[in-house]
């Protein structure tokens, strides 16, 4: 396999998003979170609030959390929200061990 070195920019870019997204996924929460969505296929912050027993405000500050770090789709229906697995960084980001854990139906 032939691998290009990144440019020193490029690199820093790519270690601080990757820091970004591996701390999203270091709380627990977050994984439930991640777990819920994907069992469901797509949720909004009302089917996840009753669901994880979370109050609306903390949950909408784990979901801009795992948005930020691009782990989750956000799209938008009139008024509500539907979150989603990022599927593509997920299998890019974590093995299919720790895959199966987080979102063993997708």
């Amino acid at each position: 396999m032939n691998v290009r070195p990144l440019s020193a920019e490029t690199e820093k870019d790519a270690f601080e998003n990757l820091a970004l997204q591996y701390k999203a996924l270091a709380d627990p929460k977050r994984l439930e979170i991640l777990n819920t969505i994907c069992r469901k296929n797509s949720a909004c912050v009302c089917d996840l609030t009753e669901v994880l027993d979370l109050p609306q405000s903390k949950l909408s500050y784990h979901l801009k959390i795992l948005l930020n770090a691009r782990l989750l789709n956000k799209e938008t229906k009139g008024t509500w929200s539907f979150y989603s697995i990022n599927q593509k960084e997920m299998n890019r980001l974590i093995s299919n061990q720790i895959c199966n854990v987080i979102t063993p139906s997708c």
